[in-house]
């Protein structure tokens, strides 16, 4: 997630019927990336959540951001768009992990009605960001074993007072996705999209509590 001002909201709801905005658009080393993976993991991961969720939920996942972003549906675009980075798979799982969380009031409201503290957090700052993001990076390395991605934690903070993450950060995103491969633990979203990305990756293992072992993320 991250915080966007009105003027770029006003940008994407302008274009809403295409999957970047038109600063990336210009770029030619971005047009031929977005090129050379139609077809490949992303563009499945896309069609998976279009079919698992358009109908019930009228949200779209679509590439192409310079930040991501959730937009409600408005008088500009008649459906919730989740917008990830460029064409980056982990940026697609991160926001769809994001979107699976959410209660159904934070699903009204422009990125789920979070305000995003960017990149130069403070030791302190960290701490509060890691704690926010232990079950949207658990629920991320779950959807990524389910389609054979490989998954990194993220702390960014490239420019703050910690770049690394913590052990305790670590330790809990384990422990959370090892909690939720238990029956009946995963948000029912999450639940469906597992089921789905497993079987369009033809994956078997998602939920197998041994994939999530602290030793994984080293």
């Amino acid at each position: 997630m991250n915080f966007l001002d009105n003027k770029k909201t006003a940008q994407f709801n302008a274009n809403c019927n295409l999957n970047w905005d038109q600063r990336l658009v210009q770029s030619p080393e971005v047009q031929a990336c977005y090129q050379e993976n139609t077809g490949t993991d992303l563009q499945l991961i896309i069609k998976l959540f279009e079919q698992q969720f358009f109908d019930q939920f009228n949200t779209r996942l679509q590439s192409g951001a310079s930040e991501p972003i959730y937009l409600p549906a408005s008088g500009d675009c008649a459906w919730h768009r989740l917008l990830f980075r460029q064409d980056f798979i982990s940026s697609a799982l991160h926001e769809t992990a994001h979107w699976c969380i959410a209660g159904l009031e934070r699903l009204k409201l422009e990125d789920f009605g979070y305000w995003y503290n960017p990149d130069g957090r403070s030791a302190r700052q960290q701490k509060i960001f890691e704690d926010a993001e232990v079950k949207p990076q658990a629920l991320e390395w779950i959807f990524s074993v389910a389609c054979k991605q490989r998954f990194t934690l993220s702390v960014d903070n490239l420019d703050g007072d910690s770049t690394l993450a913590s052990e305790s950060f670590a330790e809990a995103v384990s422990q959370q996705a090892i909690d939720w491969c238990r029956p009946g633990r995963l948000p029912g979203r999450a639940a469906l999209f597992v089921e789905a990305l497993s079987a369009g990756f033809n994956s078997l293992n998602a939920l197998d509590a041994m994939q999530y072992q602290r030793h994984k993320l080293n």
